[in-house]
């Protein structure tokens, strides 16, 4: 080009700052990519340097893309979606199982339910490399930030394989020692943490309570077992946190609440025969 330098734009930069502004956080870019939150500064500084434009603000914690940077960001989020799906047609391609297939599932219902059937996966398939990653938020499947989704909420739109894997009951218990010393009309509860107002869980515990109080929170599952069979209060659990555990009493015969369990593939790479093998061997954890 005569008169202008060309520019080269390197693909993890560019990376690198579509995780930022889809974060809106340096924190929440790193976690998305798995690097430090310098990473992302220095790269997205890299960007900015070599385009010549300020593509971010700075405001406290959290930062806005100005007008340059929305555009970049536009075009960033395209050639994401194109680059996945190269990699799901290059995945598809291929009968022989091996590959690296990535599960995005609840933390506590991971430990429980998921840990038998990947390593039998490993055993069966020594070529087939997993990752698990426990989170509560639906990852991404068009940006490849997971594969296969384990989740408690069918997904309303995109372009997914959903199977219905089966279903979670949610009880109230409470350490015996408790129900013993304590009246109904004294009970305190143990429930999520305000993040998980939200949910049909948390929603169903405040029901339940009636106005007593939420006097232990947490966003752990297993603090909130360990809690109330320490005379904590009156918590509620899925089936899978309390079935091979008998020192916590279940206080109604009816259940507080039932939920769907559901798995969410991209409809691009559900017959990869390392994702199909990953899928088949799921479903025996949850009854089907």
């Amino acid at each position: 080009m005569i008169g202008r330098e060309f520019t080269q734009i390197d693909w993890d930069d560019l990376r690198h700052f579509l995780a930022l502004a889809q974060s809106g956080t340096f924190l929440g870019g790193a976690k998305q990519l798995g690097v430090e939150h310098a990473t992302i500064s220095r790269r997205v500084a890299s960007l900015e340097a070599r385009l010549g434009r300020k593509l971010i603000d700075r405001r406290g914690r959290r930062v806005v893309l100005t007008a340059d940077g929305e555009q970049v960001a536009r075009h960033a989020m395209l050639i994401a979606t194109q680059t996945a799906a190269i990699e799901q047609l290059g995945r598809s391609s291929s009968s022989e199982l091996r590959g690296h297939v990535r599960i995005s599932a609840p933390p506590a219902l991971s430990s429980v339910r998921l840990a038998q059937p990947i390593v039998a996966i490993r055993r069966d398939h020594p070529a087939v490399q997993i990752t698990l990653v426990g989170e509560k938020r639906l990852a991404s499947l068009n940006r490849r930030e997971a594969d296969i989704a384990v989740r408690l909420s069918r997904p309303e739109d995109g372009d997914y394989s959903i199977i219905k894997l089966g279903e979670i009951t949610f009880d109230l218990y409470a350490s015996k020692s408790y129900l013993e010393t304590v009246g109904p009309s004294e009970w305190t509860f143990i429930g999520y943490d305000e993040t998980m107002n939200a949910s049909p869980q948390q929603v169903r515990l405040f029901e339940l309570a009636a106005g007593r109080p939420i006097a232990v929170r947490s966003s752990v599952l297993e603090f909130q077992a360990a809690a109330a069979r320490l005379g904590g209060g009156v918590v509620m659990l899925p089936d899978f946190a309390v079935a091979e555990s008998g020192d916590l009493q279940r206080i109604t015969d009816e259940h507080a609440l039932a939920r769907d369990v559901w798995l969410v593939v991209h409809s691009e790479i559900k017959d990869v025969p390392s994702v199909r093998v990953v899928v088949d061997a799921l479903k025996p954890a949850f009854g089907k």
